[in-house]
C-alpha cells in the first residue's frame, strides 16, 4: 500500500507542475527603491547609509559594480524593466505618468501565463495604454500601505506567508522609500530601524552644498533607505522561516538616482548606475561575489525567465545575466543604454556605456539638466541656488544650472568616477568619440529612437519648482513615435 502511494504521488507531481515546482523553478522577487543613487548602500561604499540586511544578502549572494538603468525617472524605469524595453520602445511611457503601449506584454504575465503566481505589493507606477492592468498580469495588487507605514513596504512579509502553497510566484516589492516627502521621520520606529541619521555624520556629495539645510535634507533621505532595508530583511525571514529563501531569486535595485540635484533624471551614474544585488543559494555558484560585468536594467526580465525555464516572448530587448552567476568575470552584453526623456521638464538626452567609457548626446542643449521638480523645491537645491546667487559654486555645483549644455560629453569613469571632465572635445579623445557616436547612431537607428520637433514642454517652473499655471499637462510627442518605435523589437547593438 506504500509503494502504490509513494508512486501515485510521483505520477501526480510528475504531471502536476504546480506541485513539482520546488524541485527546478525557483521563486522571484524584486525589491525596487524609490529614488536611491547606487552608492547609498553601505555595501555598495556609503559610508553613512545604514543597509546592514542587504549588505548582508549581497555578503551570500552576488553584487553587480557595472548596472545601468534605462532611464533616471521613476515610471519609464519600472516600464522598462517589466517589459524588458528601452523607454522609446515602450510608447508613451517613454516618458513620466504615461502608459506602456497596450500590445506589449509583461514579465509578470508571461510568468502568469506559466503557472507562476504574481503580486506587486507597493508603489505601482505602471500603466497600459487603453486597458487597465489587473488579472491577466497580477494575482494580486496591494498599496502596501498600513497606518504606520506609508512606504509601501508593510505587506511585504504576509503577502509571502499568504501566498498559494501551489505554485511558484513572482512578487514585485516597491518601495516609495526614498522618494520625497520624508514620511519614514514621522513614521521612524527606533526599535525597529535604530535612530535616526544624524546630519553631522552625513557624507555630502560634491554636487550639493555643505550647509546645515542639505544635510538635514541628506539625513532624512538615509532614514528612508534604512527604512526600506529592513523590510528587505523581513522579506529574507519570511522565506527563511518557511524554507524557500534557497530557491527564491532576489534582485534589490531602485528605479533612479536620490531626488536631489545632479542625480535623478540625470545620464551621469549619479542617476543612472544602480546598485544590483541578487540572492539565490540555489543559483549562485559563490556566496558573496562580485561582476563588474556590464548589465542593463532590460535584463533583469530574461534573467527572471530563464531561471523559470520560460521562453522569453520576442518583444524583449534585454539578454539574461543568467551566466555571471556561474561565472561573475562571463560578459553577457558589452554596451548599456539609457535615455533622458520628459520628467517635468522637456528634454532629449541619450547615453550609452562601453568599454569603461560613458557618451552623452544632448538634443536640448539650450535647456538645463537641473533635476525633477520635488528636487528643485529641495532644501538643497535652495542652498545651491543661494551658493549660485552669491557666485560661490564649484564647478560641480556649477553643473546643476549649466545652459546651455554640451550637445557631447564624453567620461572615462575609472579616472572620472564624478564625470565631471568632459572629453569630448579634446583632440587626444575624437576617435574615442567618433567610435561610440557611431554606436549610438546604430542603436538609434535599429531600435527605432527618434526626437519629435514637438516634445512635451515643461510642466513646471525650472527656478521654482512650482506647476506651471495651466489646467493641463499640455503634452507632445514623446520619444520614438515617429517611427513606430513600440512596434519595433530590435534591440540595437548589446
Amino acid at each position: 500500500m506504500t509503494r502504490l502511494l509513494l508512486l501515485a504521488t510521483l505520477l501526480f507531481s510528475a504531471f502536476n507542475p504546480a506541485t513539482s515546482f520546488s524541485a527546478g523553478r525557483p521563486n522571484l522577487i524584486v525589491c525596487i527603491a524609490d529614488d536611491v543613487s547606487f552608492d547609498d548602500f553601505g555595501c555598495y561604499g556609503s559610508k553613512t547609509a545604514r543597509t546592514p540586511r542587504i549588505d548582508a544578502l549581497a555578503a551570500r549572494g552576488m553584487k553587480f559594480t557595472e548596472a545601468y538603468l534605462t532611464a533616471s525617472s521613476c515610471s519609464p524605469s519600472r516600464s522598462s524593466i517589466i517589459t524588458s524595453r528601452y523607454p522609446h520602445n515602450n510608447g508613451p511611457a517613454a516618458e513620466l505618468h504615461q502608459p506602456v503601449a497596450a500590445h506589449l506584454p509583461w514579465l509578470p504575465g508571461v510568468l502568469r501565463e506559466n503557472g507562476y503566481h504574481t503580486a506587486i505589493v507597493g508603489k505601482n507606477h505602471m500603466t497600459r495604454a487603453g486597458t487597465s492592468v489587473g488579472a491577466e498580469t497580477w494575482d494580486l495588487i496591494d498599496p502596501g500601505v498600513t497606518p504606520d507605514n506609508h512606504g509601501g513596504e508593510s505587506k511585504w512579509a504576509e503577502t509571502i506567508v499568504n501566498r498559494p502553497k501551489d505554485k511558484p510566484f513572482f512578487f514585485w516589492f516597491a518601495s516609495l522609500d526614498a522618494h520625497r516627502n520624508w514620511e519614514a521621520d514621522d513614521e521612524w520606529d527606533e526599535g525597529r530601524y535604530g535612530p535616526k541619521h544624524r546630519p553631522q555624520d552625513i557624507t555630502v556629495p560634491p554636487f550639493l552644498a555643505d550647509d546645515a539645510a542639505t544635510r538635514a535634507d541628506l539625513a532624512s533621505y538615509h532614514n528612508e533607505i534604512t527604512r526600506f532595508d529592513h523590510f528587505v530583511g523581513q522579506v529574507a525571514d519570511a522565506l527563511a522561516a518557511q524554507g524557500i529563501l534557497d530557491n527564491t531569486l532576489i534582485v534589490i535595485l531602485a528605479d533612479n538616482g536620490r531626488p536631489f540635484p545632479r542625480a535623478k533624471t540625470r545620464l551621469h551614474d549619479s542617476g543612472m548606475k544602480t546598485a544590483l544585488v541578487a540572492h539565490w543559494p540555489a543559483g549562485i555558484a559563490k556566496a558573496g561575489s562580485s561582476s563588474a560585468s556590464l548589465v542593463s536594467s532590460i535584463d533583469i526580465a530574461p534573467t527572471f525567465l530563464e531561471a523559470a525555464g520560460v521562453k522569453a516572448p520576442p518583444s524583449f530587448q534585454g539578454v539574461s545575466f543568467m551566466p555571471l552567476f556561474k561565472d561573475p568575470q562571463a560578459v553577457t552584453r558589452h554596451h548599456a543604454f539609457s535615455e533622458h526623456n520628459w520628467h517635468d521638464y522637456e528634454a532629449h538626452g541619450r547615453g550609452v556605456r562601453t568599454d569603461g567609457w560613458l557618451y552623452i548626446r544632448n538634443q536640448r542643449p539650450a535647456l538645463a539638466w537641473q533635476g525633477p521638480a520635488d528636487s528643485v523645491r529641495s532644501p538643497s537645491h535652495e542652498s545651491l541656488k543661494s551658493l549660485r546667487d552669491a557666485k560661490k559654486l564649484t564647478p560641480a555645483q556649477a553643473d546643476v544650472f549649466l545652459a546651455p549644455r554640451p550637445v557631447e560629453e564624453l567620461y572615462q569613469s575609472s579616472g572620472d568616477p564624478l564625470q565631471l571632465h568632459n572629453l569630448a572635445t579634446d583632440a587626444a579623445y575624437a576617435g574615442t568619440t567618433a567610435r561610440i557616436a557611431a554606436l549610438l547612431d546604430q542603436w538609434t537607428s535599429e531600435t527605432g529612437d527618434a526626437t519629435p520637433d514637438n516634445l512635451t514642454p515643461d510642466g513646471f517652473d525650472r527656478e521654482t519648482g512650482k506647476a506651471i499655471g495651466k489646467k493641463k499637462q499640455t503634452r507632445g510627442d514623446y520619444p520614438g513615435l515617429p517611427k513606430d518605435a513600440a512596434h519595433i523589437n530590435a534591440p540595437g547593438p548589446r
